[in-house]
């Protein structure tokens, strides 16, 4: 690997602080973030990224680039879930295999957000309509994972496919991020140019302090998540590994942009510890979340921020 680029990935401010978080849980400091700034942080962000990424698509327009694109990130939100839930089911019932496939089919957005930070501190470009790929990975990913889970399971639930649908097209993170894209995809260009100090000149400040608290969450969650044994603890690892360099080569066959290219092995990479958490409350409540969060946010989640960016990023220019 490109020591410089591990370096700077490492030593990017953002990074910085996710690091700092980290170690604010091992020395058992008393920082805390309060539950309503982070609330309202996370969903900063993703209105951000949405708006931003409406204005960029609404500059671009639809094309046959953006239509691979969005095929290639469809056929990954279904696909993952199916393989990985056969996988896990050797070694786990049906509700936690079915919760981990949904959580590593689906994405992470402050994965996804770093990742936009990554390549424009290297002033690479990327295509608004990724951000859309982005929101609509979200819900087919926890779709497939409760079919399977609720064909495969001795316990027969009674959630309809329908209301799932729903909590998962409503779930906040979803949601606003979507209604942003739209609203961005819409907007008159003046009016967006009114409110770019608020979407674009203080973002990173507000990641960083975002990327702290996950630094906490993460090594609290690590810890409790010990029990499990190394077999997850290396799913964590090695899934998002293949599901990159799958992604990686699938695109350099399409002849994809770079910028594109990494963002969609981001996605293919990553997991969701936002939105499928707040969906397998309601449909299957019987999934351990101390199995599933803490293998998205305390192993894949950092392990992709750090060294899997620049990885990915080395693969894509060979």
């Amino acid at each position: 690997m490109n020591t410089n680029l591990l370096i700077n990935s490492i030593t990017n401010p953002t990074l910085l602080f996710f690091i700092l978080g980290v170690l604010a849980t091992i020395v058992k400091s008393d920082l805390e973030i309060p539950q309503s700034t982070s609330r309202f942080i996370s969903l900063y962000l993703l209105f951000a990224i949405g708006f931003k990424g409406g204005q960029e698509l609404q500059h671009s327009g639809f094309n046959a680039e953006i239509l691979k694109a969005l095929t290639v990130c469809m056929a990954f939100a279904a696909l993952v879930p199916l393989y990985t839930f056969f996988i896990l089911k050797k070694k786990l019932n049906a509700e936690n295999a079915g919760a981990i496939a949904a959580t590593y089919g689906s994405v992470s957005a402050v994965t996804f957000v770093t990742a936009t930070i990554f390549l424009d501190t290297m002033n690479v470009a990327f295509g608004g309509h990724m951000v859309a790929a982005m929101a609509l990975m979200e819900a087919p990913a926890i779709m497939i994972g409760v079919i399977l889970m609720r064909r495969f399971s001795s316990e027969k639930t009674s959630l309809r496919i329908s209301t799932l649908l729903h909590e998962s097209l409503t779930n906040s993170s979803v949601f606003i991020i979507t209604g942003s894209l739209v609203i961005g995809l819409i907007a008159d260009a003046k009016g967006a140019e009114g409110i770019k100090p608020f979407t674009t000149d203080i973002f990173k400040g507000f990641l960083s302090i975002f990327l702290l608290e996950m630094g906490m969450l993460a090594a609290k969650r690590f810890a409790s998540f010990k029990r499990y044994g190394l077999s997850m603890s290396a799913f964590a690892l090695l899934i998002p590994l293949i599901n990159a360099c799958t992604s990686i080569y699938i695109t350099y066959l399409l002849h994809l942009p770079a910028g594109d290219r990494l963002l969609i092995a981001i996605l293919t990479a990553s997991a969701s510890y936002i939105a499928v958490p707040a969906a397998m409350k309601q449909a299957a409540p019987g999934a351990d979340p101390g199995l599933y969060v803490p293998m998205a946010l305390g192993i894949t989640f950092p392990f992709n921020i750090t060294f899997g960016l620049p990885l990915y990023w080395m693969l894509i220019q060979l």
